[in-house]
Parts: structure tokens; C-alpha cells; sequence
């Protein structure tokens, strides 16, 4: 069985990260710096829109910012916004390295943040998937999310989608009862 450790990465963690922006390895881990760990797995997993140290540490400030390891190797970051004037929903974001896909981890960091973004906002919990993902747009669907955009940024040609979670019972979804019960 493979051990499973989810980290909080602070704006204090960072440490010198690898000049060639490679994925995480060897001397990575729950022993080096969470949020070089971050900022390595979000660039692999969202190479359209890579975050700078500088980026990571501002994101550490105002976000909830968590690193699963298994067995000490860095497998997966998740991002947990608050609400803010532009977004009244908490948002939840799951990453997992490809590699490691289909073995629970992307439930458990999303489950974690999803406990934490209910304790945030009595206006929903939406996620964000970069459009290639169709792992990740699979996850979410089968969650009960519902897509409700799809964005660009400045000079990217694929979109992000925004998906809402659709809670059972509130009319949110009149669909969401079928399709979480053939997800």
C-alpha cells in the first residue's frame, strides 16, 4: 500500500527551484521546499500558463495550497480559492502528475479541498480544467460538475473551463441525479 501525505505549501517555503523547470524527482519531496514541489507539478500539468516562484509564493498568500507525496515522491498539488468579488463559489483545483493518475490520490487532495471550500462560501464550489486535460474534465464530470465556461487567456489557444459543482436537490442541475448515478 502506498503511503499518502498531503503538505500545506506556505509563501515561506520556497526554495531555489530547477532552472529547467523539470517535473519533480529525486531530492524533491515532503523534506524539500511544498511549494517548489507546487509550482513544478502545476507548470507539468498546466504547461500553457507556467507560474514563476514569485507567482507561487502571491498564490501561497491568499490560496490554500496543498502537496501529496506517495511514498515521499511528489504525485499531486491542488489550489483552494476563496470567493472574491469576481467569484462568489470557493474554488477547487486537483492535480495530479499523469504517471500517477487512476491510484485514489487526485480523490484525496480533492476531497480535502472540497471540505475546506464548503467551510468558505454558501455560494457553491466551482473547479477550473485546462481544456487538453480530459482526465481531469472526466474527474470533475464525475463529481458532479457541470460545465458553465470556457476561457482564454491572453495569448493562449486552449481554453480553461470552469465547471460549478452541482448539488443534488437545489435545481442547480435538473440532471444532476442521472449523471452522478452513471458517473
Amino acid at each position: 500500500m502506498t503511503d499518502l501525505l498531503i503538505v500545506r505549501a506556505f509563501a515561506s517555503d520556497a526554495t531555489p527551484a530547477d532552472p529547467t523547470g523539470s517535473t519533480p524527482g529525486p531530492g524533491t519531496g515532503p523534506g524539500a521546499a511544498p511549494l517548489t514541489d507546487w509550482r513544478l507539478i502545476h507548470n507539468a500539468i498546466i504547461p500553457t500558463a507556467p507560474l514563476s516562484e514569485e507567482q507561487v509564493r502571491e498564490r501561497a498568500g491568499r490560496n490554500l495550497l496543498d502537496v501529496a507525496y506517495a511514498d515521499g515522491v511528489p504525485v499531486g498539488c491542488s489550489t483552494v480559492r476563496p470567493p472574491d468579488e469576481e467569484t462568489p463559489a470557493a474554488t477547487v483545483i486537483s492535480r495530479i502528475l499523469p504517471e500517477y493518475r487512476g491510484r485514489g490520490f487526485g480523490t484525496a487532495l480533492y476531497e480535502r479541498g472540497l471540505g475546506h471550500a464548503r467551510t468558505l462560501s454558501e455560494a457553491g464550489v466551482e473547479t477550473v480544467v485546462l481544456a487538453s486535460n480530459t482526465e481531469g474534465l472526466r474527474f470533475a464530470r464525475a463529481r458532479g460538475f457541470v460545465e458553465t465556461e470556457r476561457y482564454l487567456l491572453p495569448g493562449d489557444t486552449v481554453p480553461f473551463v470552469t465547471l460549478r459543482l452541482a448539488e443534488p436537490g437545489t435545481g442547480t442541475d435538473p440532471g444532476f441525479e442521472a449523471t452522478a448515478a452513471s458517473g
